[in-house]
């Protein structure tokens, strides 16, 4: 598409906007954005003296011009033999060559305008853009905005997606081919892909649409590079181990994920599933014993591949999947698509990726469904193991999904009506896991009679549960399976852990890849590891 340069003629009475004009057309010229796109801004009073009539010169300047910018004051302006101003006849000369109008209307008192200026305000009332305006500093931001929308609608403002752009200063060589043969391994397999396994690195990328004059495309870089952070800094996934219920430092654990998007996936979810409880049944029924995490691992990495696949990559924010004692948050930088609401996500609706080609490798190795059912395949997980339905949120600029890690969320609470002590009890029972009745006594200050009445009243209402027996008798959270209702939370302020409570997490060196069974990419790369006390 060619750069748009647009030529704007500005109409309206010379004397009653001398100064408003050249004031117009500095600001049309001047402005840090609009420059680029204006290239001549026409005013009469400019023009230098000829033997043509007036007339002709300036019905010829509404002819060239792109963009006919009129401002209807009070006055109507001199009048010929027939009863028509300048004004007008260039009004209804662009009109009649079919020119974009933008009509601004000046003051809002109808008694002062001339009766002709008020028929050609009203007739001007059907254009595209017509506003009324009070003063210059009214006028700039209107016809800044209409501008703005006029380049909008043809195009101007428009880039290539990011995922279909080439890749700046990449070529095939910085493709990994071992990721590739992973690919086609797993498309062939997964979704029954046409390509062989011994297909060529650019037949491949030609097929997936991902090359752009030959060169790879952002998306084939993202996918497939052996080092895409070399293109796209902050193309990773950062991983949050929080003490407690709030965002702050020191963190537990930190991890920033580099390497392909597969790779972030995997490693995100296995960074998750390495810190949350997890009970190991019996081997009744197979020589493995089962592991039952307090979270579903496919909503864990449903939510992590969904903030991969749909983030808005030119952002300079990364996916950060932050995991507190109650909850887990996996953060995406960008916003849902205006044709979605965050109320459509809760059932059936449209996909609309962000980034079409990413999502359409992530469907094609089983990371992701193509039909736009994640978040409710997530909130039927959630339901299925006793837990709060997901929370989907716009915060900060991001998209937020929040899994919680237990029922008794405060909103739960508030319902059960119970008493400070009690509220405090729980607050660090999420994060120490279990009490003794002595812990309790001290911990909110009262005696051990009391201590013994209000623990026999969370139990009375299924809140916790005493196992063990005399002096050795501790209690832990219920597990329950009756509130699956999504629940907006409060913030809450989190009790300090004792030493090494936070680090209680599940050793997984060898958990499973998201997406498909046996197929494990290789180790990825990370950029920062590190714990923090």
């Amino acid at each position: 598409m060619k750069p748009v340069r647009l030529k704007i003629f500005v109409s309206s009475v010379q004397k009653e906007f001398k100064q408003i004009r050249l004031d117009l057309k500095a600001f049309l010229l001047g402005d840090a954005f609009l420059h680029r796109f204006v290239s001549e801004v026409f005013l009469f009073e400019e023009l230098p003296a000829t033997d043509r009539r007036s007339d002709q010169v300036y019905l010829e300047q509404v002819e060239r011009c792109d963009i006919y910018l009129g401002i209807f004051g009070y006055e109507y302006g001199n009048e010929d033999q027939d009863g028509v101003s300048p004004t007008e006849y260039e009004y209804n000369h662009a009109a009649k060559h079919r020119k974009t109008r933008l009509i601004y209307v000046w003051g809002s008192d109808e008694k002062r305008r001339a009766p002709k200026m008020r028929h050609l305000a009203s007739k001007a009332s059907g254009e595209l853009i017509r506003r009324r305006i009070e003063d210059f500093s009214a006028l700039c931001s209107e016809v800044y905005a209409s501008l703005v929308d006029y380049l909008d609608n043809v195009g101007a403002l428009r880039v290539p997606p990011f995922d279909t752009s080439a890749c700046d200063r990449a070529n095939l060589k910085d493709l990994s081919r071992k990721r590739i043969d992973w690919f086609l391994e797993t498309a062939r397999r997964e979704r029954g892909f046409p390509l062989k396994s011994n297909t060529t690195t650019q037949a491949l990328l030609t097929h997936l649409n991902l090359l752009d004059d030959g060169k790879p495309t952002n998306a084939a870089m993202l996918l497939f590079g052996i080092n895409p952070q070399r293109f796209h800094r902050t193309a990773e996934t950062k991983c949050m181990h929080c003490h407690g219920t709030e965002y702050r430092r020191p963190f537990a654990s930190m991890q920033v994920y580099g390497d392909d998007l597969f790779e972030q996936a995997n490693q995100a979810r296995d960074f998750v599933l390495a810190k949350i409880n997890r009970a190991i049944g019996t081997r009744a029924t197979s020589i493995t014993a089962p592991a039952t995490y307090e979270l579903p691992p496919d909503a864990i990495g449903e939510a992590i591949v969904n903030a991969i696949a749909h983030r808005d990559y030119h952002s300079n924010a990364s996916v950060e999947v932050r995991l507190f004692t109650d909850r887990l948050e996996v953060w995406n930088p960008g916003r849902l698509p205006g044709t979605l609401t965050l109320d459509d996500l809760r059932k059936d609706h449209p996909s609309v990726p962000n980034n079409p080609l990413i999502a359409e490798s992530l469907y094609l190795t089983r990371y992701i469904e193509k039909a736009g059912s994640g978040t409710q395949r997530m909130i039927e997980l959630c339901r299925s193991a006793g837990l709060p339905e997901p929370q989907f949120e716009q915060r900060s600029g991001s998209f937020v999904i929040t899994l919680w890690r237990d029922w008794l969320t405060d909103k739960v609470i508030e319902s059960l009506r119970l008493n400070d002590r009690q509220i405090s009890g729980l607050k660090t029972l999420k994060v120490e896991q279990q009490i003794t009745t002595m812990q309790y006594q001290r911990l909110v200050g009262c005696s051990r009679r009391t201590a013994a009445r209000d623990l026999d009243e969370l139990l009375d209402k299924g809140v916790i549960q005493r196992l063990g027996a005399g002096r050795s008798a501790y209690y832990v959270l219920a597990r329950n399976h009756a509130i699956t209702l999504p629940i907006v939370p409060s913030p809450v302020d989190a009790t300090s852990p004792a030493p090494g409570a936070a680090n209680r997490a599940i050793n997984m060196p060898n958990a499973p890849s998201y997406g498909v069974e046996g197929a494990k990419p290789a180790k990825g790369k990370t950029r920062k590891d590190k714990k923090e006390t």
